[in-house]
């Protein structure tokens, strides 16, 4: 909820925080894919920040849709987070994620915590179990609370491709989709489609996600090569950012590809791309 009482600015966060400014934020720094989304409402953030994965010194493009990095200020990601850099910025509102717990992700808890005694920290929940229309539409209603316009025809755009995606993906015969994250030459990051929101989303389109065996980890099952690819799959969803190793040809000459961002900017539009992106490949390697 977004609340403007008089000039006060209010929203209330995932962690249940009513977070509060006394006028409504205009210098915004976020996690660069949440700015990225934000970006796509037509809010251009002041600065942006990564996580413990990404280049201390540069943001990740795969990670920023098409949010513009020329001239942006990047605040660095991990333990090079660089906290007085970001408050000599003077935001007056930082934009964070939580994979659950209201843990801050990609800030360590000491220095978020200082932040949020700084400034006003708004924090949205991207965890496992959330599902992906529900993350989408809690940074509409930030953005919404920020002066964002409504964005009909970005929506509808959103609802044609899922309808599409839902009908090339239907059929006698599915594509086996199996999204992974290289790891290096002998082993790879196979992912749970229902540990992660935008897979899930796309099991639930119709989409024959590979499930693989479960191993240790609660979003990737790793494992080596020879086994991905026992798995036979049709298509895979290979990891495009920075931290993930290239995929290369250790999956054997001849597998469909299509590049896949674990953190995509949770807007209309980013998922709209992904969807036809998705549906495209599908048409393709239908047997």
């Amino acid at each position: 909820m977004t609340h403007h009482t008089g000039q006060d600015w209010e929203f209330t966060d995932d962690r249940d925080h009513l977070v509060r400014a006394s006028y409504r934020p205009a210098r915004l720094v976020a996690y660069l894919p949440t700015a990225a989304a934000l970006h796509d409402h037509g809010i251009r953030p002041a600065g942006v920040f990564g996580s413990a994965h990404d280049d201390p010194a540069a943001p990740d493009p795969a990670k920023a849709g098409s949010l513009p990095l020329t001239g942006l200020r990047y605040f660095g990601a991990g333990s090079a987070f660089d906290l007085d850099a970001l408050l000599a910025a003077e935001p007056d509102l930082v934009v964070a994620l939580t994979y659950g717990g209201g843990q801050v992700y990609g800030i360590d808890a000491e220095a978020a915590k200082h932040l949020e005694e700084r400034v006003p920290l708004a924090v949205l929940d991207v965890g496992r179990g959330r599902s992906l229309a529900g993350i989408r539409s809690r940074l509409t209603a930030l953005a919404r609370g920020l002066g964002a316009p409504e964005q009909p025809e970005a929506d509808a755009r959103l609802d044609a491709a899922e309808r599409r995606l839902s009908r090339v993906a239907a059929g006698a015969v599915r594509p086996r989709v199996l999204a992974l994250s290289p790891a290096g030459p002998d082993s790879v990051h196979l992912a749970r489609p229902y540990a992660w929101p935008d897979l899930a989303a796309l099991a639930g389109l119709g989409v024959g996600l590979v499930d693989p065996a479960s191993g240790h980890g609660a979003n990737w099952s790793t494992t080596g090569w020879a086994e991905a690819a026992a798995l036979e799959p049709d298509l895979v969803l290979t990891d495009v950012r920075s931290n993930a190793d290239p995929l290369g040809d250790a999956l054997g000459p001849g597998v469909r590809t299509l590049p896949w961002n674990p953190e995509l900017p949770p807007s209309a539009r980013e998922h709209a791309r992904f969807c036809t992106a998705l549906a495209d490949a599908l048409e393709d390697v239908r047997p």
